[in-house]
């Protein structure tokens, strides 16, 4: 049996990757990296870009959730993580590039704007300009879920990485009310008790590092939880 440990962090896309383990069922470990892990020299020894996830299967690595997610659905087909089917599966690959790509960017803009810009007075402009693109994303998302419960015609880990761009748009501030179907989604899916077991994890797990005084004054509220407990942005 395949050896498979995960590097991670509690709010992090990371949980896509722990939602797809958690769906597959085969044993895993996971360790958690540091908060600060872009510049954790243990951590860029095992990968050099500082990012979580890290998936290692075996002592091999793998990086960027899109890639370590259609890795694992050629692995374990039995768990049916991924749609099948002629243009399908492309459209799958299109569209977690697109979360990955177009959404993942502007959310880090909505919730650490002094990253991207430092220049007094630039946050709010900055949080506003990744907002609106946000907006144009999720629109088309809304439409898409006009007719169906899933992104395609089952739940997929494409559906959990929308929960978590979802989950992180909205807990960084973003304005939710034009897009409910979006909305109604994110509940759905944080019922699978994959997804179930992997949001219990993340908000055991920081609970910890909370505990353990480590992350006190460093990350914005609304790191982990389900969303109907999100609390408001200031």
């Amino acid at each position: 049996m395949a050896q498979i440990e995960l590097f991670w962090f509690p709010g992090t896309c990371s949980r896509v990757t722990l939602v797809a383990l958690e769906e597959i069922g085969a044993p895993f470990t996971t360790t958690l990296v540091s908060v600060d892990r872009a510049s954790d020299p243990e951590f860029l020894a095992l990968n050099p870009k500082g990012r979580v996830p890290l998936l290692f299967i075996d002592a091999q690595p793998f990086t960027e959730t899109t890639a370590i997610v259609t890795h694992l659905a050629r692995l374990h087909p039995q768990a049916r993580l991924l749609p099948t089917g002629e243009g399908v599966e492309i459209d799958a690959l299109a569209t977690m590039s697109w979360f990955a790509a177009g959404f993942h960017p502007s959310i880090t803009r909505l919730r650490y704007p002094l990253r991207f810009c430092d220049t007094s007075g630039s946050a709010d402009r900055t949080r506003a300009l990744a907002a609106a693109a946000l907006h144009g994303c999720f629109e088309l998302v809304e439409r898409r879920l006009r007719d169906r419960e899933w992104l395609y015609d089952a739940w997929s880990v494409v559906d959990a990485y929308l929960l978590w761009v979802w989950f992180r748009a909205a807990g960084s501030g973003m304005e939710t009310s034009a897009f409910p179907l979006c909305a109604a989604h994110a509940q759905r899916c944080e019922q699978r008790p994959s997804v179930a077991r992997a949001l219990d994890r993340e908000e055991s797990d920081y609970s910890r590092l909370l505990a353990g005084g480590t992350l006190a004054g460093t990350l914005p509220s609304n790191q982990v939880g389900r969303t109907s407990a999100l609390t408001p942005v200031a």
